[in-house]
């Protein structure tokens, strides 16, 4: 089993790779690990090769450098083959209101990480999924949207325009990579127990840890699920947020808690 996988320093990533490691133990599994901090990168690989033998390469960098996403794959390419499965799980999240001109920087990074981060990580793996000689299925695309992508959350409009684009995006993947054999999967979380949801300070419903949500991701990714809501209980209410018309989301938002608007030391 070889995988690539961004954002793999905490959260979500981090337990999207020690869940394959656990399921692929032994020295024919490969995890490209990459992420800005070094530091928690090389953490993790060195519990992931000593607690299950597995191989893995580690790739410092930020997701919105195009030229080292391509270097990194060139070299995961090069030391292991094409991957099996890519994932595209890096992302930010940050409370954004549109009054605010200081603002203006913040949305421009969750955009740049959510989305365009995705195309950058995907985009170095292509060619070479294409030449694997497995006709069935040359590789699989797998990227980490969010139910806050299906309806525009207050106070959270970049978050929201990034995950509803990252929806839209993978779908138009998914129909331009039918006739290479490659699989393309969106997951749509809903709250997860990351570093990134722990300054919530409102209720989150069906709040699962990152290890038992990257347990569901892996089953939804080997099973070749196209579109999926974790949890379940989340993607009724995902089906129902479809449906609401706009002047009664309107009247149910109008309440809503919203996110802190937290400055990051690297806008």
């Amino acid at each position: 089993m070889k995988v690539f996988i961004t954002g793999a320093s905490s959260g979500i990533g981090a337990a999207l790779a020690t869940e394959y490691a656990k399921r692929h133990p032994g020295a024919g599994t490969c995890i490209g690990l990459a992420s800005r901090r070094s530091e928690c990168l090389h953490e993790l690989q060195t519990i992931l090769e000593k607690n299950y033998q597995i191989k893995c390469a580690v790739y410092p960098l930020d997701v919105r450098d195009s030229v080292a996403l391509n270097t990194a794959a060139a070299d995961f390419i090069q030391r292991f083959g094409s991957p099996h499965v890519v994932i595209a799980s890096a992302g930010v999240s940050r409370g954004t209101l549109t009054e605010f001109a200081e603002d203006h920087a913040a949305f421009q990074a969750v955009l740049d990480i959510n989305l365009l981060g995705m195309l950058h990580t995907f985009q170095p793996f292509i060619s070479a999924m294409r030449q694997n000689k497995n006709r069935k299925l040359r590789g699989q695309l797998v990227g980490i949207a969010s139910v806050a992508g299906i309806r525009g959350l207050p106070g959270a409009g970049a978050y929201s325009a990034s995950k509803a684009a990252v929806i839209a995006y993978l779908e138009s993947l998914r129909v331009e990579m039918a006739a290479s054999k490659i699989a393309v999967t969106t997951i749509a979380p809903g709250y997860i127990r990351t570093p990134m949801t722990d300054v919530n300070q409102y209720k989150m419903p069906f709040l699962l840890d990152a290890d038992v949500a990257a347990a569901k991701f892996v089953n939804a990714i080997e099973h070749k699920r196209r579109f999926v809501v974790i949890p379940w209980q989340m993607g009724w209410i995902a089906r129902l947020m479809w449906f609401i018309p706009p002047v009664l989301w309107d009247f149910v938002m109008k309440k809503a808690p919203y996110k802190k608007r937290l400055y990051w030391d690297w806008l």
